[in-house]
């Protein structure tokens, strides 16, 4: 059934990190559902979080920087407008194109969740220095294979970790 290498594996919990990333990411996961207003997911913060850093983008622009489906950005975009979180127009140069940006309501919601969510990260990583956080972050940034993290929640400057803000 399994491959005769899979034998000589040890079957010791050493130094394997996805159960325990799994572990703190349902936690967290569970903890910032229950602290975000609004009912705002993961997938709409990273939106929002997106169109803060970067301003007004093409719907097909951000959808490639989310790695989502083209009819999956849509659908997020639906509730986030429907929200009033974003805009969505026509790009002037372009009919087919549309311009998404965040709303004055989106920053005030993505501001309010980031201040929650802090306190939640807060929580769930209280046994670490603020050093080990520095770090274990530009670790988890550089497993995730990206050279531009999410911003950091307005206000909070990070300069050792050299994040950008909002």
């Amino acid at each position: 059934m399994y491959p005769d290498w899979v034998a000589n594996v040890s079957t010791k919990v050493d130094h394997q990190s996805l159960p325990l990333l799994d572990h703190l990411a349902r936690i967290g996961r569970r903890a910032a559902e229950a602290s975000t207003p609004g009912g705002l997911r993961p997938r709409h913060l990273r939106a929002l979080g997106i169109l803060s850093e970067r301003g007004a983008l093409s719907q097909q622009g951000l959808g490639e920087i989310l790695s989502l489906d083209p009819s999956n950005v849509v659908g997020l975009l639906n509730e986030l407008e429907e929200r009033g979180l974003i805009t969505r127009r026509r790009d002037p140069s372009d009919r087919r194109r549309h311009i998404v940006d965040l709303s004055t309501t989106g920053e005030e919601a993505l501001a309010a969740a980031y201040v929650r969510l802090g306190l939640v990260e807060d929580s769930l990583l209280a046994a670490l220095s603020a050093e080990e956080r520095a770090t274990l972050y530009r670790l988890l940034v550089r497993a995730a294979g990206t050279d531009s993290p999410p911003c950091q929640p307005c206000g909070v400057a990070d300069d050792e970790a050299n994040n950008p803000t909002c």
